[in-house]
């Protein structure tokens, strides 16, 4: 029987396990049996999943890299090693979505009247009705940008789509440069046939056709576009000055702006020169010398592409309302316990319920728990932490309902959440203004917890209802990702609520809860001794069963002690 679980071959490099998982939503794209509109969202998830990988692992791998570090990974491979094999595996995937996107998903929506065009595909009134199109609604939005010894490269914005526009001067016979941004204000489908059409201009296009407007007196030889990717893995050092979280993060939201450049988009085709000019001009923001720390661009950071840049923009056409073209809507069941006339509350108070979304109704048990509390006159006070939640959410009306009733409302917005964090800002002040307690938690941390508690009155004292889930409190999410909730009633768990949230918005710091595993100080080792009382279980001969869901698993020292348990007999699944 092994001993040692120290062998590189027992583990799965993160970055290149999470590749794994990417190829996996890339496959749903490639599979026909799948609905077009459907793979096509996939095509654009994929997409916008590895815009985030580049933008955070990616990118801080390349840092660990020009920091000099080469100490390996548990795997064994160094991080150079990583790099040279991210690289190698991303190039494939996108060639593979290229491919899926020309030859497998636009051909099946053409066929079904969904179609992307270029302007010479149109017939001439479309085309006059794009140029019009153009004229009055994209024209007055363009600022065309020349590069010149007067005019500096301007600064690009992360995930920007940008032309690269070459031009000729007649009267002096030289070449020009300069560059348009497609603006992400505009809509990047302009419709052939007007509102609730199905064929569509993408908008680089319908500038490219029209650059002559910008540039009246020059020669345009050619366009192309291109996209730039920057590092925006941004963290609040421990030295920082942090009296003003709030202020603190809307720093570095601004400074994540000017992260370096990891990556450069651009279409098969450009020239040589223009893509050396290119890389030439991004090189300069770093300035001279280059930060310490900081990767050099390189010809290796660009990618060519044979089709579209940036396919995440495709999830608009992906969700055009065409039954045919999508899966058949699927509607969440509700509870049993809650089919009647009960309110959640009785329910919660009889015996304890778990749910699994999407699977059972988001709307029916998180949405009505916080919506009956907000009513209930009984209801004293409701406190909840806030990861990420969305748009119009029926949750916040609801606690914006109990402040107004005159409850003690209280709100832990985590404002580190990562690319969520201006939307949680806004609404940390949305809150406040309606008289909500809105805290933030501890600086050097971020709060993941996803719990809510209720207090109400029944009787001489007090009973305390809770939410525990894996989810976000997210209406959008809860209809896609799978995530299981608690709700109960139980004292001790109750408790330990009650002082987690004490410990969050006060100056308390590490506790001991009575069912509770709490990181960062239980939770690890938490799980440690329930895994050490499995494997006992095992080596006694009693029955002896892990099954785990999770998003990912990292930690060397948990992976070594479910070896350790497997080894000892114990039947182990990880979802």
């Amino acid at each position: 029987m092994q001993t040692s679980f120290n062998d590189p071959a027992l583990f799965v490099n993160r970055e290149l396990s999470w590749l794994d998982f990417n190829a996996r939503v890339l496959n749903e794209a490639l599979d026909p049996r799948n609905a077009a509109l459907e793979r096509l969202k996939f095509l654009a998830i994929f997409a916008t999943n590895l815009d985030e990988f580049f933008m955070v692992r990616f990118g801080g791998l390349r840092r660990r890299v020009a920091a000099g570090i080469v100490e390996p990974f548990a795997d064994g491979l160094a991080p150079q090693e990583v790099l040279e094999r991210l690289d190698v595996r991303i190039r494939e995937l996108q060639a593979t979505a290229s491919r899926c996107l020309a030859e497998d998903v636009l051909p099946a929506l053409a066929a079904a009247g969904v179609e992307l065009l270029g302007p010479a595909e149109l017939s001439s009134d479309e085309r006059a009705a794009i140029d019009a199109y153009f004229e009055t609604n994209v024209y007055p939005v363009l600022t065309p940008l020349a590069v010149d010894r007067g005019h500096p490269f301007p600064y690009l914005s992360n995930l920007s789509l940008s032309l690269a526009v070459t031009l000729r001067d007649p009267a002096r016979g030289t070449e020009l440069f300069a560059r348009v941004k497609v603006p992400k204000s505009l809509t990047r489908w302009v419709p052939v046939d007007g509102a609730g059409g199905t064929r569509f201009v993408p908008l680089e296009r319908v500038i490219e056709a029209n650059l002559g407007a910008l540039f009246p007196t020059l020669e345009v030889i050619g366009s192309y576009l291109f996209r730039i990717t920057r590092f925006s893995d941004f963290e609040l050092s421990a030295g920082e000055e942090t009296e003003d979280l709030l202020a603190a993060i809307e720093e570095q939201i601004f400074r994540r702006r000017f992260g370096e450049i990891v990556r450069v988009e651009v279409e098969r085709g450009m020239p040589p020169h223009i893509r050396e000019l290119i890389i030439e001009e991004l090189r300069e923001e770093l300035g001279e010398g280059e930060p310490e720390g900081v990767p050099r661009l390189t010809e290796r950071d660009i990618h060519e592409s044979d089709g579209l840049l940036d396919l995440g923009d495709m999830l608009t056409i992906a969700a055009l309302e065409i039954p045919e073209l999508r899966d058949a809507p699927y509607t969440p069941v509700v509870p049993r316990e809650l089919r009647g006339e009960r309110s959640i509350l009785d329910v919660i108070r009889d015996h304890d319920l778990l749910v699994h979304h999407p699977f059972e109704s988001f709307s029916a048990t998180v949405e009505e728990f916080v919506s009956e509390a907000a009513r209930d006159p009984l209801v004293l006070a409701i406190k909840m932490t806030l990861y990420r939640t969305s748009g119009d959410s029926t949750i916040v009306r609801a606690l914006l309902d109990a402040a107004q009733r005159g409850k003690e409302v209280v709100v832990l917005v985590e404002l580190k959440a990562r690319f969520d964090e201006a939307n949680n800002i806004e609404w940390a002040r949305t809150l406040e203004s309606h008289g909500i307690h809105v805290v933030y938690g501890p600086a050097n941390l971020k709060t993941h917890a996803k719990t809510a508690l209720v207090v109400r009155r029944e009787g001489d004292g007090f009973q305390l209802y809770a939410h525990i889930g894996s989810g976000n409190y997210n209406t959008r999410s809860a209809r896609v990702y799978t995530d299981v909730g608690l709700f109960t009633c139980s004292p001790a768990i109750g408790a330990d609520l009650r002082d987690l949230f004490n410990s969050l918005t006060g100056f308390d710091g590490e506790r001991s809860y009575r069912e509770l595993l709490v990181a960062p100080h239980g939770l690890r080792g938490g799980f440690l001794r329930l895994i050490a009382r499995e494997a006992e279980h095992a080596r006694a001969g009693r029955p002896a069963r892990i099954i785990a869901k999770m998003n990912a698993i990292v930690d060397d020292e948990l992976i070594r002690a479910l070896y350790a348990a497997s080894c000892d007999g114990v039947t182990i699944d990880l979802i």
